[in-house]
């Protein structure tokens, strides 16, 4: 019998790709806002309502759900829904679960490499580094806080919080948003460049969540962060390089980003560093620790 793995999150790039490859070895569910499979179950989280059927035989939950940090200003309203998306979503499944007394053997939340706060720094963070003091920190802080429920409220045998750095992905995502520009002739690096980014190839995020499934062993906070460190200049060098496009606009200026995008601009002009070793000591193998070399596997396709 193959062990089910409940996923939330179903319409994100992870979750799709992630399904894909743990398909073979486990049974494996979506929780989302619209049923359209035999495998999806809806969960309405305005009105609090979840199709519980979705939990029966679940050995493992998967966290994926969250609204996209990046889509939009940071009104009062988006901010309350970045948060909801995350925490609220967590709050119901725990206690649905401890409403039927079901036990989990993992609960494994997606969290961000945002929890150190946004800024740029000689500092390369270790998961036993304090949280940061900003939005983004603050969010990060509660969505881990929420997947802690789940072990001291004795639901899960273990909780594993996955601190994503960017996904590098074609079709959506950063990369996705810096590739048109820089297609089109004008792309350039936001602010002074020297901002680092910390990254991640889409196959490698995978290969965590499937090596933090598999191994139970593994618990607690992990950087999900390719072992080499880039600025957002250098990024942008690297994506023209890979693409043959030349990259002759200047730097867009800060102003005009914090024009465009208020408060979310700090998270474009700011970012730090994070280490990986902690995942790798536990014996995770990244397939794309260079950017370069997964620049050319994701744009070369």
């Amino acid at each position: 019998m193959k062990e089910t793995v409940l996923i939330t999150g179903a319409s994100g790039a992870i979750a799709r790709a992630l399904s894909k490859k743990l398909e073979n070895e486990y049974s494996i569910r979506f929780l989302t806002r619209k049923k359209e499979a035999e495998n999806e179950f809806e969960w309405d989280l305005e009105n609090q309502i979840i199709d519980e059927k979705a939990f029966e035989n679940v050995s493992h939950i998967i966290h994926l759900a969250g609204a996209n940090i990046s889509e939009k200003r940071w009104s009062d309203d988006r901010k309350k829904q970045l948060i909801s998306s995350r925490v609220d979503s967590a709050k119901l499944i725990l206690n649905t679960l401890k409403n039927k007394n079901l036990k989990l053997k993992s609960f494994i939340s997606a969290s961000g490499i945002n929890f150190y706060g946004t800024k740029t720094t000689d500092k390369i963070f270790t998961e036993n580094d304090a949280s940061g003091n900003d939005f983004l920190s603050e969010v990060v802080v509660v969505w881990e806080k929420a997947a802690d429920e789940f072990k001291e409220q004795n639901i899960a045998e273990r909780v594993v919080k996955i601190r994503t750095a960017v996904v590098l992905f074609k079709s959506e995502g950063a990369l996705a948003k810096m590739m048109t520009p820089i297609k089109l002739g004008i792309g350039s690096p936001l602010g002074s460049g020297k901002q680092y980014m910390p990254w991640i190839h889409i196959d490698d995020i995978c290969s965590i969540y499937e090596f933090a499934l598999k191994n139970p062993e593994v618990e607690g906070s992990f950087n999900a962060t390719a072992p080499q460190h880039t600025t957002n200049e250098n990024l942008t060098k690297l994506i023209a390089e890979v693409l043959k496009k030349p990259l002759f606009m200047p730097n867009i200026p800060s102003f005009i980003l914090k024009l465009i995008f208020g408060e979310l601009a700090d998270a474009l002009l700011e970012g730090s560093r994070a280490s990986s070793e902690k995942i790798q000591k536990a014996g995770f193998e990244f397939k794309f620790p260079d950017l370069k070399m997964a620049l050319e596997d994701l744009l070369n396709k």
